[in-house]
């Protein structure tokens, strides 16, 4: 069903002084629904799957995760961009990808920042990423549209000028195939092996780094973000990162004591084509082997299950989920549009972990 919510709460004209000014960019789904509003960041089309994230803080982690590629993050929390932009606030770690989010969709306009690690104002600083951004659109409604219908194909079209080309916008949008069947983990995986030995962020410290780690892990880097790696520096680990092509052979040649998978963006049955295989002879070694998101998935399939494209997906910081082991309920922070079907575990396999939303594997 088409929507046009032109003329509704979703764009409220921006003015200035005692004028009103005209909207500057678009957002337009796959049903048809428009949704006016004021350019932000870089100028031009982007097309991408459009989903919600509902977590109030650390909007620039999310839009450099690169298990955002290929999608339109839309930010429930209607004030984006109050604490400014920085050069070390982002989990891309391969920079020449510049892997992240296609878009963005925000409530409120993007203020002056007011924060001492502040560097930029978000804008410009989605201008030198090339993202591109909407301003004064009804976040709630639109949560509440992908919540009803799913995660909808859609382009976002900056234009200053307030002229868009109508007929381009919808071939682009007609030309998106969506996320299922799409390998996107080498698209923003690393391009060679290096080592990580960065540790956590602290108060009045910054960054440091492990000089004697405990054992050693090879992360396979299906999109990996920079505080996942630190993660496990926290834990004493030495971690040497492997690009997501690199095989059993390429992984053992480390002579690791554990085998990480990484979270990354995509379909987990296209990534699996190839990384399967190697998650499968990896198994045959006994070494422990540990997976989040696109790699829980992947260990998920080389285990014999299924996976599927899920209803609106998990994107947020405050996710509840189900020990059922201990009964333990833990928030946790998500991103992922795909799960493991918890009814095509083999025997042998058991689930660990539920999510308290919708009730969809979290664990095995």
């Amino acid at each position: 069903m088409s929507r046009d919510r032109t003329n509704n709460r979703a764009w409220r004209p921006k003015v200035t002084g005692w004028q009103q000014t005209p909207p500057t960019a678009v957002l337009i789904l796959a049903d048809g629904t428009r949704l006016e509003g004021h350019g932000i960041g870089a100028v031009g089309h982007a097309a991408g799957e459009v989903c919600f994230n509902t977590a109030m803080t650390g909007y620039q982690e999310v839009l450099t995760d690169p298990s955002y590629a290929g999608q339109i993050v839309t930010f429930t929390f209607p004030h984006i961009g109050n604490v400014g932009a920085n050069d070390e606030d982002i989990e891309t770690v391969n920079l020449a990808a510049l892997s992240g989010v296609r878009g963005v969709v925000l409530k409120a306009d993007i203020t002056n920042p007011s924060n001492y690690r502040a560097a930029e104002k978000l804008d410009t600083w989605l201008k030198k990423r090339n993202i591109i951004g909407i301003t004064g659109i009804d976040t709630r409604a639109l949560t509440a549209l992908i919540r009803e219908h799913g995660m909808p194909n859609g382009v976002i079209a900056h234009e200053p000028t307030g002229q868009f080309d109508e007929a381009s916008i919808m071939a682009e949008l007609k030309a998106f195939p969506g996320l299922e069947g799409l390998d996107l983990a080498k698209e923003v995986t690393t391009a060679q092996t290096y080592p990580w030995d960065q540790t956590s962020w602290e108060w009045n410290k910054g960054y440091s780094k492990l000089d004697n780690p405990d054992f050693h892990v090879v992360a396979i880097d299906y999109g990996a973000k920079r505080n996942i790696l630190r993660c496990l520096v926290d834990q004493g680990a030495k971690v040497t990162v492997v690009p997501a092509t690199a095989t059993a052979a390429d992984v053992l040649s480390h002579n690791p004591d554990a085998v990480f998978l990484s979270n990354g963006p995509g379909d987990p049955a296209a990534t699996g084509q190839y990384a399967v295989p190697t998650i499968q002879k990896l198994m045959e070694t006994g070494k422990p082997i540990f997976g989040i998101c696109l790699g829980h998935q992947l260990l998920g399939r080389a285990l014999g299950a299924t996976t599927s494209k899920m209803h609106q997906g998990h994107h947020g910081a405050n996710h509840p989920v189900k020990d059922l082991t201990t009964g333990k309920v833990e928030i946790t922070s998500m991103n992922h549009g795909f799960a493991v079907d918890a009814d095509s575990l083999p025997a042998g396999v058991t689930q660990t972990h539920i999510s308290l939303f919708d009730g969809s594997n979290a664990g095995l």
